[in-house]
């Protein structure tokens, strides 16, 4: 594979053959990024499965009544009914995330399961993103909290700060994105769970941290 100039200086800058250890790529990570704009810190782990973030979120909620006042003042980018869903059918998507209480989610479902599903935006209580306390919930999306999931050839990709974070502060966000991911192992799944874990910065070369 043939890569630019740019991309073969970084190399220079770390050595691809050494597994660095949580502290020390956070460190290295930094000196990777050469983009002209704040890279974000991307993770890639790699899982034994069988069958095998820095960025600002705007979140919209759908609610009735004064759960509406009640995500306005949590933080909600966006709040309101009847009137959202329609603005939606209308082709109006400048949101990151939606949350919804329960009496909505039949609206929701029946009206928007076609627009919003597809994009991965469909409210869903075993995300989170579903119940009557909308200001935690939209707390917790301000905040950060990102969701994971393996592709199709077991390896999980997900967003862990920016580069213009600290080393201590991207090193502390990967710890707790790898107890997560530890937290989350299938009860299927024997022998090694997490094989092989990396970082990279958007516009740069990963590389390997030690388990």
């Amino acid at each position: 594979m043939k890569h630019s100039k740019r991309y073969r200086a970084l190399l220079g800058k770390f050595d691809p053959k050494k597994v660095y250890s949580r502290a020390e790529a956070g460190e290295v990570i930094r000196e990777l990024a050469s983009a002209r704009f704040v890279e974000s810190v991307e993770g890639h782990v790699r899982l034994g499965l069988p069958h095998g973030t820095g960025k600002t979120v705007r979140v919209l909620a759908i609610a009735k009544g004064t759960k509406i006042t009640e995500a306005q003042e949590a933080g909600a980018d966006v709040a309101g009914g009847e009137e959202i869903i329609q603005r939606i059918l209308d082709g109006w998507l400048d949101f990151d995330a939606v949350v919804a209480t329960p009496d909505v989610m039949g609206a929701v479902g029946s009206r928007l399961g076609r627009v919003l599903g597809p994009r991965g935006l469909m409210p869903n209580p075993r995300a989170g993103t579903v119940g009557f306390d909308v200001a935690e919930m939209i707390r917790a999306l301000k905040a950060g909290r990102i969701e994971f999931r393996s592709d199709k050839t077991g390896v999980i990709h997900a967003p862990l700060g920016k580069v213009n974070f600290t080393s201590a502060q991207i090193t502390e966000n990967l710890d707790a994105f790898l107890q997560a991911v530890e937290a989350a192992r299938p009860a299927t799944v024997k022998g090694t769970y997490i094989r092989s874990v990396h970082i990279a910065p958007t516009m740069g070369p990963a590389i390997e941290v030690g388990l």
